[in-house]
C-alpha cells in the first residue's frame, strides 16, 4: 500500500498514521553506496552554517543518574529537503561485562509543513551506520595515500558498521581488532567473516597502523600518542561526554584535530576539552575545501554524531520504504 510521501502536505498527510519501520527492516533499506555520498553533501551543508538550508542545534542531554546513562534529543531541519526529524536516543556508561545495550534510539520524522509525524524508525541501524559513514567519510579526506593497515578498537555494535564501512570504501591489506578480552575479538573476526587479525593489546593492534577507529565503550584513555605512527589517521567515535576520552594528551596535541561540529566537540568531546586542543576544522570544510586536509601529519576526527546525519538517513530510509510499498 503506498503512502504520502516525505513532502506530502494538507489532510491526506494529517489522516494518515506514522509508518512504522522496524530494525530487520531499516537495515535491508540503507546501504554505504547511497548513504556516504548524501551524507558527504550534508556535512558541507551544515559546515556553511546556512539557516536557510539547515537548522540544527547542539545535542541536550538529560541525566539518567541512577542508571548512569543520559537522554538525548537530536532534532534536525532541512528546508530545502523538506525533512524534519528528531532523534531519541538514552546511551549508557556500562560495566565491563554487560549485556545491556550502550546506545537506544528512536528517529522520529514529521511533516515539515502540517506538523503531523509521519515515520518512527528504529535508530540502532541508523545510528551505527551514519556514525561509521562520517568515519569513512573522514579517511577518505585525512587518511594517508596507500593505506595498508586498519585498526579497530572495540568489538561492538559500532566495531562492526566501521568494519562494514572502511571495508567497502577501501582495501586494507591488514585489518586488525582489540577487546578487552581475546574472545570477544576472536568472535568479532569470526562474524564478519574476512581476514581479521585479533590482539592481545592496543599496542599490538595499532603499531603500524595506518587508520585506527576507536569505538570503545571506555572513559579513560585507551590509544596513547607513542603508539601511533606519524601520519596515521584516527577517527575516534567513543567517549561522547565531557569527562570521558578514549585518547591521551599526547596523540590530541600532536594530531591535527578534526570534528563533526566545532560546538559539539568543544561542549561534549572529553578528548577535546580535557586535552585542550583546538579543533582545526570541521569535516565539512575540508569537504567544501575551505580548509586543508593534512594527511601528510597525524589526524584525528572527532565524532560526536549530528541530527543531520540521522536526517539524511532517516529521509533515505522512508524513501526506499516508500518505493518499496507503491509496488504492492
Amino acid at each position: 500500500m503506498s503512502r504520502p510521501g516525505l513532502n506530502s502536505t494538507g489532510a491526506e498527510a494529517m489522516a494518515e498514521p506514522p509508518v512504522v519501520i522496524w530494525h530487520d527492516e531499516v537495515a535491508r533499506l540503507l546501504r554505504y553506496r547511497e548513504l556516504i555520498p548524501r551524507l558527504e553533501e550534508a556535512l558541507g551543508s551544515f559546515s556553511k552554517r546556512d539557516r536557510a538550508e539547515l537548522i540544527q542545534p547542539v545535542r541536550s542531554t538529560l541525566p539518567l543518574q541512577k542508571y548512569n546513562g543520559f537522554f538525548g534529543s537530536m532534532p534536525a531541519y532541512m528546508e530545502k529537503s523538506g525533512v524534519l526529524c528528531t532523534k531519541l536516543l538514552c546511551f549508557y556508561k556500562r560495566e565491563v561485562g554487560s549485556t545491556l545495550p550502550s546506545v537506544q534510539a528512536t528517529v522520529l520524522v514529521f511533516d515539515p509543513e502540517c506538523g503531523n509525524m509521519k515515520a518512527i524508525i528504529d535508530g540502532e541501524v541508523i545510528t551505527a551506520m551514519r556514525t561509521a559513514a562520517a568515519s569513512a567519510i573522514s579517511a577518505k579526506y585525512l587518511m594517508p595515500a596507500g593505506a595498508e593497515v586498519l585498526a579497530i578498537l572495540g568489538t561492538g555494535t559500532q566495531a562492526l558498521s566501521h568494519y562494514n564501512a572502511f571495508t567497502e570504501m577501501f582495501t586494507f591489506k591488514e585489518v586488525r581488532v582489540w577487546s578487552r578480552t581475546r574472545e570477544s575479538a576472536e568472535r568479532f573476526g569470526r562474524s564478519v567473516g574476512g581476514a581479521v587479525t585479533a590482539c592481545d593489546s592496543v599496542e599490538e593492534a595499532v603499531k603500524g597502523a595506518d587508520a585506527i577507529v576507536t569505538v570503545t565503550r571506555s572513559t579513560e584513555p585507551v590509544l596513547f600518542g607513542r603508539w601511533v605512527k606519524p601520519g596515521a589517521h584516527v577517527a575516534a567515535v567513543g567517549a561522547c561526554r565531557p569527562n570521558w576520552r578514549e585518547l591521551d594528551d599526547v596523540l590530541m596535541k600532536e594530531a591535527v584535530v578534526y570534528a563533526d561540529s566545532r560546538e559539539g566537540a568543544t561542549s561534549e568531546a572529553g578528548d577535546v576539552i580535557m586535552s585542550g586542543v583546538e579543533v582545526f576544522a570541521e569535516i565539512g570544510d575540508v569537504i567544501n575545501g575551505t580548509r586543508p586536509a593534512h594527511r601528510e601529519k597525524t589526524t584525528v576526527f572527532k565524532s560526536l554524531g549530528m541530527g543531520v546525519e540521522d536526517a539524511v538517513s532517516a529521509k533515505l530510509v522512508f524513501d526506499q520504504w516508500e518505493n518499496k510499498a507503491s509496488k504492492l
